[in-house]
């Protein structure tokens, strides 16, 4: 579907140089801002409250500041919610405030980390057959080849359009909002989840006394426990906060299908652990 062509369920359509606003150009937001300039009119994001780090961020990647998100809201065709997975549902809130009155709302992409029902309730709240629920799996994309962007929902495929040639490859699930945050927690457990067992075992052995003993009987057996712990470390570092809300969302997508979810709810705790120093 090419941009400006009538999709069902959405009117207008976006233009052909739709505005697109990011919020927030962190260094997932910076690299999506980025890659849509080629097919946008301009890509924005507000400015008020935001730190230096972001707005060196949103510089580098050539995005434009506006004032706020009622400003934001106001010029976009298109919104993309990147934010950490606790926060989606605040600034749904805040863009939906903002787009009180307007007679054209534009399309809102949730591109973040949550559960299937969070997502139900950001549609609930812009209108579902706006909203685009989105799932990052990969690093920020600077190059093609290593991000794929799960998108679903009434509008995703003219969202997928959008990223055509782009360093993020987009792949429409269908029209149902939710799928692609389920198939986003659904990937995290193995890539998030799995790992934070190496942390509990650890602290627990070394509650006990046997931490050497422990990393002796898996050395046997061809593991090495050092080398999980600072795999661990190392991949979740400064975003160990931000896995936790992560892993919270997956406990939730999992509950909601009678899945037990009590290893979800470990690893966050596990993560804000981590965030914390605890461990």
């Amino acid at each position: 579907m090419i941009p400006g062509v009538m999709m069902p369920g959405v009117d207008p359509p976006l233009p052909n140089r739709p505005v697109v606003g990011i919020l927030h150009p962190g260094a997932m937001g910076a690299a999506l801002g980025s890659a849509l300039k080629a097919r946008a009119g301009t890509v924005i994001w507000a400015a008020a409250g935001r730190s230096h780090a972001t707005a060196k961020r949103a510089e580098l990647a050539d995005l434009v500041a506006v004032p706020d998100v009622t400003e934001l809201a106001r010029r976009s065709h298109l919104i993309v919610s990147i934010c950490p997975p606790h926060a989606a549902g605040a600034v749904a809130e805040e863009v939906a405030a903002a787009l009180a009155g307007r007679p054209d709302p534009p399309l809102y992409v949730d591109a973040n980390a949550v559960a299937p029902a969070t997502v139900h309730g950001v549609g609930a709240l812009l209108g579902a057959q706006r909203v685009v629920d989105g799932a990052v799996i990969g690093p920020p994309a600077w190059e093609p080849g290593r991000t794929v962007l799960w998108l679903s929902g009434e509008a995703a495929p003219a969202v997928a359009d959008l990223f055509a040639g782009s360093p993020f490859t987009a792949r429409v699930l269908g029209p149902d909002l939710g799928s692609a945050s389920a198939l986003k927690a659904c990937y995290a457990l193995q890539t998030k989840a799995l790992p934070t067992v190496w942390a509990a075992l650890a602290e627990a052995a070394d509650a006990y006394g046997v931490r050497d003993a422990l990393h002796d009987q898996l050395a046997r057996d061809g593991v090495d426990l050092t080398a999980h712990l600072n795999a661990l470390r190392a991949r979740a570092g400064s975003k160990a906060w931000r896995w936790a809300g992560e892993m919270d969302e997956a406990a939730a997508t999992l509950s909601a299908v009678g899945v037990p979810d009590g290893f979800s709810r470990a690893a966050a705790e596990v993560y804000r652990r981590m965030a914390d120093g605890s461990r």
